[in-house]
C-alpha cells in the first residue's frame, strides 16, 4: 500500500490534525472524524472527507489511523459500537499511533486480527512542528506484513519508522522514551534553579552547557523557555502523568524500579494539584520553585 490509497483518520487533535493534513497534502483521499466536528473543518477545507463516525472513517479505507488521548479512547474508537471495527473490511490495516498502555494494544490487536483485520501501536515521538514536517519518530510493534503494507502511509508523518518486534512492542519503546523525557527534565529544572539559587546566570548556563556532556535536545530547546519563563505547552503535563501512569504499570509488571521516572511523577502532581495541567512540562520548573519557597 504505498501509492494513494485511501486512509480513514481518527483524533484531529494538535499532533493527529497536523498528520491528517499531510497526508490529504500528499494526495491521500483522507476521512476524517474527531469528536469534536470543528477540529475536522480545516482538513475538509484542505479536501478531507468528513466522516460520520470512527466507523464511516473506515469505510472503503486501506489504512486507518487511530490518534486519541488513552487506552480508553483507543479501545472506544476501534472496538466500540460504532468504532473502525464496525467499518473496516478484512484486509485493512489499522494504527494506532496514539500512546496508550502496552496491554490495551494487544486486546486491540487480538479483536481485530480475529475479524482478519491488521492492527499495528506505533506510538511517536516529536512534537508539532515535527508532525507538520513529516519528520516524527514512529516505533512500531505488530506483524511485519502489516507494517510493510502500512509504511508507505507511515514514510508520509515520519523519517524513521522502526520495528520493534510483536503486538505491545511499540507502546514499550514509546515508555522508554518517556521516561528519558521525564527523567531529562528533572534534571534541567534542578540544575537551572541550582544556578539561579547560587547567583549564576541560568540563561549563560544554558548556553554553555548544551554542547558538553550534560548536554540534550531537551536543554537546547527548553532551558531557554523555561528562563524566559514560557511555560506553553509542546507536551502537555497532562499528557506525561497519563504516560508515568503507564511506565508505573508496567514496570512493575517486570520487577523494575524507575525512581526517577517517579521523581518526574511526583512533581507534575505537583502541578496538576495547582491547576498546570495544560502547561508545557518543563512547567515542572514551577513546581520544583513551589518545593523550594516550603522549605
Amino acid at each position: 500500500m504505498d501509492g494513494k490509497g485511501p486512509v480513514g483518520f481518527v483524533g484531529l487533535g494538535i499532533m493527529g490534525g497536523a498528520m491528517a493534513r499531510r497526508l490529504v497534502d500528499a494526495g491521500h483521499r483522507v476521512a476524517v472524524f474527531n469528536r469534536d466536528a470543528k477540529k475536522a473543518e480545516p482538513l475538509v477545507a484542505a479536501g478531507a472527507r468528513r466522516a460520520a463516525s470512527p466507523a464511516d472513517a473506515a469505510q472503503g479505507a486501506e489504512i486507518v489511523i487511530t490518534m486519541v488521548t488513552d487506552s480508553k479512547a483507543a479501545e472506544e474508537v476501534i472496538l466500540g459500537g460504532d468504532g473502525v471495527v464496525r467499518g473496516a473490511a478484512k484486509g485493512t490495516v489499522v494504527v494506532d499511533m496514539s500512546t496508550i498502555a502496552p496491554a490495551a494494544s494487544r486486546r486491540i490487536g487480538g479483536a481485530l486480527r480475529a475479524k482478519g483485520i491488521g492492527f499495528l501501536d506505533a506510538p511517536v515521538t516529536g512534537m508539532e512542528f515535527r508532525a507538520r514536517d513529516g519528520t516524527l519518530s514512529i516505533l512500531v510493534g505488530g506483524e511485519r506484513d502489516d507494517l510493510e503494507r502500512a509504511r508507505g502511509v507511515l514514510s508520509i508523518l515520519g523519517n524513521r519508522v522502526t520495528h520493534f518486534g510483536p503486538q505491545g512492542a511499540g507502546q514499550i519503546a514509546k515508555a522508554c522514551n518517556q521516561v528519558l523525557c521525564a527523567v531529562n527534565m528533572v534534571g534541567i529544572v534542578e540544575a537551572l534553579h541550582l544556578a539561579r539559587l547560587s547567583g549564576l546566570d541560568p540563561a549563560t548556563l544554558v548556553e554553555a552547557l548544551v554542547p558538553g556532556a550534560g548536554g540534550s535536545w531537551a536543554l537546547e530547546r527548553f532551558g531557554p523557555q523555561i528562563v524566559k519563563g514560557d511555560f506553553n505547552p509542546g507536551g502537555r503535563i497532562a499528557l506525561m502523568l497519563k504516560d508515568l501512569g503507564i511506565i508505573e504499570e508496567t514496570a512493575s509488571a517486570l520487577g523494575l524500579p524507575v525512581e526517577g521516572a517517579m521523581v518526574a511523577k511526583r512533581y507534575f502532581a505537583d502541578s496538576r494539584a495547582h491547576g498546570e495541567v495544560d502547561l508545557g512540562t518543563q512547567a515542572m520548573y514551577k513546581s520544583v520553585e513551589r518545593a523550594i519557597r516550603k522549605g
